[in-house]
């Protein structure tokens, strides 16, 4: 789940939203502009519960076609009153800290890539690399 004070509103990638047997109805007819300027429609939307830390919250989600399996906005950090604290590399609530996972320390190895053709990888993708060889330093 990706926490981004920068979007307004919290949004949940359509397949996952599929495998939820919660309460969906439609929503009007809306489209988001992404942080790299592209716009998403928005296709449903939905009241869902958000396990966040120890508590469980209700909250209405909006489904789109997004990366991220989860995009905690706006919307919920206020309505729940929670706490963005960066310097703590946590988000508190009501008598609880929970401690944010940084996308720096899931990738702890470093590894040098060399192509032998140009290929160009999109922001926010991933690449399979079919075969490898390591080098030695």
């Amino acid at each position: 789940m990706l926490i981004d004070t920068g979007a307004n509103a919290t949004l949940l990638r359509t397949d996952l939203a599929k495998k939820l047997k919660e309460l969906i109805y439609t929503a009007p007819n809306i489209s988001l502009n992404t942080a790299t300027g592209e716009k998403a429609e928005i296709h449903i939307k939905l009241n869902a519960t958000i396990e966040c830390g120890s508590r469980k919250f209700q909250h209405g989600i909006y489904i789109a076609d997004i990366t991220d399996p989860c995009i905690l906005g706006l919307d919920f950090l206020q309505k729940f009153n929670f706490t963005v604290d960066l310097e703590k590399n946590e988000i508190r609530t009501v008598g609880e800290e929970i401690p944010l996972l940084s996308a720096s320390v899931q990738h702890s190895k470093l590894c040098s890539v060399l192509a032998k053709e140009r290929t160009i990888i999109p922001a926010r993708s991933e690449c399979l690399v079919q075969k490898f060889r390591e080098l030695s330093a």
